[in-house]
C-alpha cells in the first residue's frame, strides 16, 4: 500500500491519543511516522535483501510481534519521560498493527509475513480492494497517482476525523451526502476492471 492510507491511519491516531483534541502538526507527523515504520524494511532492497526474504519487504517488519516489540518500546521511552506509557503502547500497537493488515488489503506483492517469526509464510486478505503501490520514484508515475488517489478517497473518512474542528457545523445533510458519495466511490474502486480502465 501506498504512504496516503498509513499516513491518514497515523493522524487519526493522533486524535485519539490526544482524548479527541484537533493534533498539533508535530504530533500527525510522528504518529504518521510511526504508521510508515515497517515500511523502513525498504532499505534492505539496498543491501541485497530480497522482497521474499524474511526481512524483505513486508516480511519481519510487518509482523504482529514487530508491532508488539515496538509498542512496548515506545510505551517504555515515554515512561522514562513521565508520560502516559499504557495509551502510548496502546495506540502505537494498533497503529503498527493496523500497517500490516492493511497491506493485506492489497491486490499485489507478496502478502504480509503476519505471524513472523513463528510462520514465514506470506498472506493477503480474501478481499483485496487496495492496488498495491509501486515502489521507489516509480510512485511518481501516473500509476502511482491512480493509487494515491485511490487510497485518498478510501481514507478520506479518517483525514476528515483527524482534521475537522472540534465543533462540527456541516449540516447532517451535508454529511449524509458525503457518506453516500463515498460509499459509491469505494463501491466503484472495489471492481477491478473499473480501476484498470481508469488507469488505462
Amino acid at each position: 500500500m501506498a504512504s496516503v492510507g498509513h499516513i491518514a491511519i497515523g493522524m487519526a491516531a493522533a486524535r485519539v491519543y490526544h482524548h479527541g483534541r484537533v493534533p498539533s502538526w508535530s504530533s500527525a507527523a510522528l504518529w504518521s511516522a510511526w504508521s510508515l515504520l515497517p515500511d523502513a524494511d525498504v532499505i534492505g532492497f539496498a543491501l541485497g535483501v530480497e522482497y521474499a526474504d524474511p526481512w524483505g519487504h513486508r516480511g519481519a517488519t510487518h509482523s504482529l510481534a514487530f508491532a508488539l516489540v515496538c509498542a512496548l518500546a515506545a510505551g517504555w521511552a515515554v515512561r522514562r519521560l513521565n508520560g502516559p506509557a499504557v495509551r502510548t503502547a496502546l495506540v502505537a500497537a494498533v497503529v503498527l498493527v493496523s500497517h500490516g493488515l492493511l497491506d493485506t488489503l492489497t491486490d499485489g506483492g507478496l502478502g504480509c509475513a503476519l505471524f513472523w517469526p513463528f510462520d514465514l509464510s506470506r498472506y493477503f486478505a480474501p478481499w483485496r480492494p487496495i492496488p498495491v503501490a509501486p515502489i521507489g520514484l516509480d510512485y511518481f508515475s501516473a500509476y502511482g497517482g491512480m493509487v494515491a488517489s485511490t487510497e485518498l478517497l478510501l481514507f478520506s473518512p479518517l483525514l476528515l476525523f483527524a482534521l475537522r474542528p472540534r465543533r462540527m457545523t456541516a449540516t447532517s445533510a451535508a454529511a449524509g451526502g458525503f457518506l453516500v458519495l463515498w460509499l459509491l466511490l469505494v463501491w466503484l474502486i472495489w471492481f477491478r476492471n473499473f480501476r484498470e480502465a481508469v488507469v488505462g
